[in-house]
């Protein structure tokens, strides 16, 4: 018998990290998202993830002064809305890729740094058949770093 925490549910909104990768094909050191704290399927869904130090691009970004790359927090706002997806379309959709078609209005406000803990709102805007477009906005303690309108397309 699986674990409550383990199982994702409408009526919590919580889904696990175990079960974010049941969903999604991601994984470390690429799974930018620990957990997704809140979701309304087919309009909302709140994803978390905790910087830490010892991520590998850390190693390179800065070594002096280390700053999670823009595109990261962009990858997990896709990865967020990913699991949406998923959570919207139903048990059948679990393991296909959604792949990015375009990211637009990202704007980067603060740098985000180990120790934040980043949560990422993602809201549908719209879907019409695989293809699906989000407004996605990143805080870091309630202040807004980072934001993007994405659109993405899942296919087998």
């Amino acid at each position: 018998m699986e674990s409550k925490e383990k199982v994702s549910s409408a009526a919590s909104g919580v889904v696990s990290v175990e079960r974010i990768m049941e969903m999604i094909p991601h994984r470390y050191p690429f799974l930018m998202i620990d957990k997704v704290i809140e979701m309304v399927p087919d309009q909302y869904a709140i994803g978390l993830k905790n910087v830490s130090v010892n991520e590998q691009h850390f190693m390179g970004h800065f070594p002096s002064k280390p700053v999670m790359p823009g595109v990261l927090i962009i990858e997990s706002m896709a990865q967020t809305s990913a699991v949406l997806v998923v959570e919207t379309l139903g048990k059948e959709s679990e393991g296909k890729l959604v792949y990015f078609m375009s990211v637009d209005e990202a704007r980067f406000r603060k740098p985000v740094v180990p120790g934040d803990s980043l949560h990422v709102r993602v809201d549908k805007m719209q879907s019409r058949r695989n293809v699906w477009k989000f407004a996605c906005v990143a805080t870091v303690d309630g202040v807004k770093v980072a934001e993007a309108v994405i659109s993405a397309m899942i296919l087998d």
